[in-house]
């Protein structure tokens, strides 16, 4: 997809990136991108690769804005208490980007809807605090050879890697079961689920415009207590439910 003159004006500076370039932008125009929970994390995130040139964004999150979103949910306001949360999502995101497609889904991610949501993107960004939503797109991203960015925050830690199937280890390698006592409220400050968020964002945008080193086969591991950043090793379980039998190149399955 050739970049029109009004986008080469609007993101000549980030052309002018190493290894991204005219093609790498292009990319990013033909792309389209699933963030699930456009919240503390999934809102940063989908602003952040609007503001890249991202061609198309699918966002999954039900309900309305509450009071308690707005110290970390950038894409709402107080004008947006008591509204849809997906539809300030749309908005705010059109009017930073009115190139932008935006398939704005109010619902979370469920057994019934995972299938779908995942079929119509490029790439996954999971943002959900559940680890059954995030266990769950994990599944449907293997079984349909989707690469998936898992993006997980807590109090002042956050984590990040890059799963792509039938290559890397996937989430239920490192999650075989939910862990104990996983809650859906937990503490949290906006500018760390932001920081994350936006490395999240970074991730997806080299996958997509095809340079830099990915956090594939590693855990990003960030404590703002401290301010320091460690990257794990982590390997693939021969005994995975999930992802075992994958190997790369094994085409996606199809719904009929």
């Amino acid at each position: 997809m050739e970049l029109t003159g009004e986008e080469r004006a609007i993101y000549e500076w980030q052309i002018w990136v190493d290894g991204l370039g005219p093609s790498g932008q292009e990319r990013l125009k033909a792309s389209t991108a699933l963030v699930t929970r456009v919240g503390g994390l999934g809102g940063p995130l989908a602003q952040s690769l609007a503001a890249a040139g991202i061609g198309k964004l699918i966002l999954a999150h039900a309900g309305n804005t509450k009071p308690s979103d707005l110290n970390r949910q950038i894409l709402q306001t107080h004008g947006q208490l008591g509204k849809s949360r997906i539809e300030s999502c749309q908005r705010r995101l059109l009017d930073l980007n009115p190139r932008l497609k935006v398939e704005a889904v109010p619902e979370n991610v469920h057994e019934g809807n995972a299938a779908e949501l995942v079929s119509g993107a490029d790439i996954v960004f999971d943002c959900a605090p559940l680890f059954e939503e995030r266990l769950l797109l994990n599944r449907e991203c293997v079984r349909q050879h989707k690469p998936l960015i898992d993006a997980a925050m807590f109090g002042l830690e956050g984590q990040l890697t890059t799963i792509i199937p039938g290559q890397t280890p996937c989430l239920a390698c490192l999650y075989p079961e939910i862990p104990p006592g996983w809650k859906r409220e937990f503490p949290v400050i906006g500018a760390v689920s932001a920081t994350v968020a936006n490395l999240a964002a970074l991730e997806g945008i080299k996958l997509l415009a095809g340079f830099g080193e990915l956090l594939t086969s590693k855990l990003l591991v960030y404590d703002a207590r401290s301010m320091t950043f460690r990257k794990i090793a982590i390997h693939r379980r021969v005994d995975c439910a999930v992802c075992s039998t994958l190997t790369p190149g094994t085409p996606a399955e199809k719904d009929d």
